[in-house]
């Protein structure tokens, strides 16, 4: 992020326009906008120029822009549509404290101007860093159909009514009291009675929600997928977003962690294997503890919760408290894993049947039936395989597994880093430990990525002989 996103106070400041044509009228009409005194330097100016000065909502002055002109100035715009002209101008600017923007010159510019959607005093500024205006316009039109007119003023009027709001506790019953009012109340009051209508319907609201006992605390536990925050189900974002206290694990990714609102509590209960960790019963007291304050609680898990997950034990623990609960899957790794190699879990005349396996549990290395793995055309999807495949291996050749059997390493499944490693299970290890892996891996038993797969089939076709390739 080149350019951080604020918004600059300008009631009662000078704002410095130089240019008098076509590039200077646009930036102006957004500056009218504003409570900023602008100030526009120009040799010519268009007629509507002349006429927002004669209607006072701009001071006109004909002549370039010198030294002086920009004194106390908070911004200026560079819009003479000449290159000579601007860089002159915005020396000028720069030299006496001003931000600078050159219309259409984003290399010389110190700042850049976003596209608005204008509610006031709700405002939504939607910027790509100059990137792709086109598609911060597209974005500003689907906001502008979607926002009621409305919006602008029950914003103002519920800016008024904020103090009064502090009897109520900071938090969950806060934020529903204002959620109530701009989602329900609010709207209603507007569409029965008008603007009038509104101060009454807050005060009644407010009386309705001090008298409502302690809003009782909940759980949800979310699945945050494999990584990739595009494969979030519409739940759990929602689940996200309405979160008071966030409890995840180490392999929940900073940009969906990022989805939580600023001021939620955002608590790392990460777990490795083999490794230094919190201990369950610690992470079921931390998400008892927060639900029985009132919050609502996020644990959110990598991948499905109900897979490989420890959810029962959190289940139990909630249980016994008496605190509401609900779970939200999410996109398993496997799936995710099986989608980028091309393949799918399962395929008719292959295997009926898909083994999800953990390479350890509480005890170590974990167990599983070697027999019926070793065996022609199983597949397995291994999760926390790494510091055990070189046990998996030796496991599944003792019971007679095909050293040639595929296996394909998943790095980092659905990331940006993702990495895929295809070798066989006779070279299992050292391929794994050569990888020098550091993300989070899965490991398939009898899958390969559909183009290695299709290149040794017709490898077959040619030399019917090969048994290998």
């Amino acid at each position: 992020m080149k350019h951080f996103p604020i918004f600059l106070s300008v009631a009662g400041r000078r704002v410095v326009v130089s240019g008098g044509g076509d590039a200077a009228m646009a930036k102006l009409r957004l500056l009218m906008k504003t409570e900023g005194r602008i100030s526009v330097l120009a040799q010519n100016a268009t007629p509507e120029i002349h006429r927002w000065a004669t209607e006072g909502k701009l001071t006109l002055t004909l002549r370039a822009m010198d030294r002086g002109d920009a004194i106390c100035a908070a911004f200026f715009y560079g819009a003479n549509e000449d290159a000579t002209e601007d860089a002159r101008t915005a020396a000028i600017a720069a030299s006496e404290g001003a931000l600078v923007n050159i219309v259409d010159n984003l290399a010389d510019s110190q700042f850049i101007t976003p596209a608005i959607v204008d509610r006031d005093p709700v405002t939504i500024a939607i910027g790509t860093e100059g990137s792709a205006p086109v598609l911060a316009r597209a974005i500003k039109a689907d906001l502008e159909a979607s926002l009621p007119a409305s919006l602008g003023t029950l914003a103002r009027i519920g800016k008024t009514f904020r103090h009064a709001v502090d009897v109520l506790p900071f938090g969950a019953k806060r934020r529903t009291f204002w959620s109530d009012f701009y989602f329900n109340a609010g709207p209603s009051a507007m569409d029965q009675q008008g603007e009038k209508g509104i101060l009454p319907a807050l005060e009644t609201l407010l009386d309705n929600h001090v008298m409502t006992a302690q809003t009782q605390g909940h759980v949800d536990l979310v699945g945050a997928g494999p990584g990739d925050p595009d494969l979030l189900t519409l739940k759990a974002r929602k689940a996200i977003d309405k979160a008071d206290v966030i409890i995840h694990d180490r392999l929940v990714t900073a940009n969906i962690l990022e989805l939580a609102r600023r001021e939620a509590t955002i608590i790392d209960a990460g777990k490795e294997g083999f490794g230094a960790s919190m201990a369950q019963s610690d992470i079921d007291a931390l998400i008892v503890k927060h639900a029985l304050n009132g919050a609502h609680v996020v644990r959110l898990k990598a991948g499905d919760p109900t897979v490989f997950g420890r959810l029962d034990e959190e289940i139990d623990a909630l249980v016994a408290a008496g605190i509401s609960y609900q779970i939200i899957p999410g996109i398993t790794a496997a799936s995710a894993a099986a989608a980028s190699i091309g393949q799918s879990l399962t395929k008719r005349g292959r295997n009926s049947a898909v083994r999800l396996m953990t390479g350890h549990d509480t005890q170590g290395y974990a167990d599983h039936d070697w027999h019926a793995l070793a065996a022609d055309g199983e597949v397995a999807a291994i999760y926390m395989g790494k510091k055990s495949a070189r046990f998996i291996q030796g496991r599944l050749l003792m019971h007679g597994a095909n050293p040639d059997t595929p296996i394909t390493i998943i790095e980092n499944v659905s990331r940006a880093d993702q990495r895929i490693i295809a070798c066989t299970l006779g070279t299992l290890e050292p391929t794994m430990s050569g990888a020098k892996l550091t993300g989070p891996a899965l490991t398939f038993l009898g899958l390969a990525p559909r183009a290695a797969a299709e290149l040794t089939q017709s490898m077959r076709e040619l030399h019917p002989k090969l048994e290998a390739f």
